[in-house]
């Protein structure tokens, strides 16, 4: 694929490295850490935020978290240690039951855990995919809450905007992927909008968000809120960074999008950290 000349500083909060086999075989598409970056610089991005994919049903994080940071050394990547926990994200009656019992088994991420990753420099930040890992305890939240890293939260069908006020704003920022609405859920892209009314700590990245209304309305009512994320590899960085030159806002609104914002969530993303 053609490289893109847009002039633009672009850094991606949403790519995924797999780190073996297993993790490949689980998610999909089999990318290397070398085509990963050759394909984020044919996009013209410079830096991107990296997590695992997922792991078998009560496997760790650890291991995996590890082999992305090792190989994210040398390349214009910043990994993101993946967690998980025993808490059901649904918000059913049925799920606030199972909650109330639950308890934390070896493979969930616990306070230590999270206060490891946050004080080891390999690690900037921490990913969340509530609807395959679970959601963390409260004591873990609050470990979270203590050393103030942004969380990257995949959002849903699953694990709607509501169900993630509900239980994660407020806390620490937390980057909401696809505008909360993947897969191409409109009415909760727009629900996750709403939010960044009321919740200065919320933040939306763009992957897989296809309708240009909304991430023009986005950009225009929030222009400092919105973040530029590729899906890579499920996508190529190009698709997403194609779709958000050809909207309809100032050229001031761009450059937030694609790094300016992140850079203030991130600050290693920032021009003078690469």
């Amino acid at each position: 694929m053609l490289e893109l000349e847009h002039g633009f500083r672009v850094v991606d909060v949403n790519a995924r490295l797999d780190p073996d086999e297993r993790s490949v075989a689980t998610r999909g598409r089999e990318i290397s850490p070398e085509r990963l970056e050759r394909e984020l610089h044919q996009a013209g991005v410079v830096r991107a935020v990296v997590s695992p994919g997922a792991q078998r049903v009560e496997g760790s994080y650890l291991r995996p978290n590890n082999a992305v940071a090792r190989m994210s050394v040398d390349r214009p990547f910043l990994a993101f240690a993946r967690i998980n926990g025993p808490r059901d994200p649904s918000g059913r009656a049925s799920a606030r039951l199972r909650n109330f019992r639950s308890s934390r088994a070896d493979h969930h991420a616990d306070p230590d855990d999270i206060e490891q990753y946050a004080y080891d420099d390999r690690f900037h930040g921490f990913s969340l995919a509530p609807a395959v890992d679970g959601l963390p305890d409260d004591e873990t939240l609050a470990m979270l809450e203590d050393v103030g890293l942004p969380v990257f939260v995949e959002g849903g069908r699953v694990f709607k905007p509501s169900a993630v006020a509900e239980s994660l704003l407020g806390r620490f920022p937390v980057i909401l992927s696809s505008f909360g609405g993947f897969p191409l859920d409109r009415g909760l892209m727009d629900e996750a909008i709403d939010l960044l009314d009321d919740h200065d700590d919320l933040y939306l990245d763009t992957s897989f968000v296809r309708y240009r209304s909304v991430l023009e309305r986005a950009l225009l009512e929030h222009p400092d809120r919105v973040l530029f994320g590729s899906g890579a590899p499920e996508t190529h960085p190009n698709v997403g960074v194609m779709e958000i030159l050809t909207l309809d806002v100032s050229e001031d609104a761009l450059t937030k999008a694609f790094s300016k914002n992140a850079a203030r969530v991130i600050e290693a993303l920032g021009p003078g950290e690469q």
